[in-house]
């Protein structure tokens, strides 16, 4: 198995469980992250090495990242596993999965890449490359279908963890927070590049709420590492923000969404973590103009965040880029949390999705491996 980031790592940790209960002696290796390695997985690299932000890093990186391909290719070729599953990080794991597939290893990708938001060719390289895709959303087994790839619907792991209901008193209390303030949970992302390129903004977004709008309100940051902690408390310090009221969380990004009035979040999973949660966010991101600018140009949706593209409209604002200063984020934010009646429409609607997704995911999943190794 290959994961190469959060997201994944929690995904193939869930596989991994429901397939030792199917096939108690199954060995597992490759690159994977903590939660992987809870599972008994033998991680051959950091997975932090896969953990790239746009085109630009990805270049910086090639070199690197192309040597750990190549020695892992060897090592697989010569090991000859069951099967090879490629987790997410497809511009690492399709051609490894190609090389791997068409010397006779079992190949199967989690998670299709976004063919349906941008790079739609990539289908026949995915054809080619895998003898399953695993799909977690379902607007995406027809595109397969329709080029006469094996693929399964799964569902997110995320809507089977995560309750239909989530009490943001108890949570509150359980965080000790005080119950009738003003919460926003801010989500910087799980990477150094996203740090690097959002901490300061969402430091200087919460000294605006704090010191011109609702000078009440409290700040909870969940963060998955400790570089990444000490990246946001370096923000802290050099936006002179130090007086702000932020409570940092090591992981817990469940409970900083469940305790929120509403969320400020680096698109990616953890928007859909957000939506699943059913409270008001807004999505943001910042990546390096030329790889935006590509990307920007390449798309098929009007949307970037999950929750907006599985609703099929505009559910909650997308401040990208440019636009993504700390004026128009606190702003934005502080008009969600004043709408109460938008809110509760937004739970109504991040309802519907949550009861789409939940599928039973790893049980689903692991089921398609045994087939394929069957």
């Amino acid at each position: 198995m290959v994961a190469g980031e959060a997201s994944g790592d929690l995904l193939a940790s869930h596989l991994m469980t429901a397939l030792k209960a199917k096939l108690p002696d199954t060995v597992f290796y490759g690159i994977g992250g903590p939660k992987m390695q809870a599972q008994g997985f033998d991680s051959w690299w950091p997975m932090e090495k896969l953990s790239v932000m746009g085109y630009w890093d990805a270049l910086k990186h090639y070199r690197e990242i192309a040597g750990i391909r190549r020695q892992l290719k060897k090592r697989l070729l010569d090991l000859r596993p069951d099967i090879f599953i490629g987790v997410d990080a497809p511009d690492f794991n399709l051609g490894l999965e190609t090389d791997l597939k068409a010397a006779g290893l079992p190949t199967i990708h989690y998670v299709s890449p976004s063919i349906w938001a941008w790079r739609g060719g990539r289908i026949k390289k995915i054809g080619r490359a895998v003898n399953r895709v695993l799909a977690l959303f379902p607007m995406e087994p027809a595109l397969y279908e329709k080029e006469n790839i094996p693929v399964t619907y799964v569902g997110h792991p995320l809507a089977d963890i995560i309750p239909l209901e989530t009490k943001m008193l108890l949570v509150r209390e359980k965080l000790f927070m005080p119950r009738d303030i003003p919460v926003f949970a801010l989500l910087p992302g799980s990477r150094k590049g996203e740090l690097e390129a959002m901490a300061e903004t969402f430091v200087q977004t919460a000294k605006i709420i704090r010191e011109r709008l609702l000078p009440n309100a409290q700040f909870v940051v969940p963060l998955t590492t400790r570089e990444t902690r000490l990246q946001f408390e370096m923000a802290i310090y050099t936006q002179d923000a130090g007086d702000i009221p932020f409570r940092l969380l090591f992981g817990h990004a469940q409970d900083a969404l469940g305790a929120a009035d509403v969320s400020l979040v680096a698109s990616g999973t953890a928007t859909l973590e957000a939506a699943l949660i059913k409270r008001p966010m807004v999505i943001t991101y910042k990546i390096a103009k030329l790889s935006y600018w590509i990307m920007k140009r390449m798309a098929y949706q009007p949307f970037v965040g999950l929750p907006n593209i599985l609703a099929g409209r505009s559910v909650v604002p997308e401040i990208l880029q440019d636009q993504a200063t700390p004026e128009n984020l606190a702003e934005a934010l502080v008009n969600l949390y004043e709408d109460k009646a938008n809110a509760e429409k937004v739970a109504e609607t991040f309802t519907e999705i949550h009861l789409q997704l939940r599928q039973n995911t790893a049980e689903k999943a692991a089921n398609a491996v045994i087939e394929c190794l069957n």
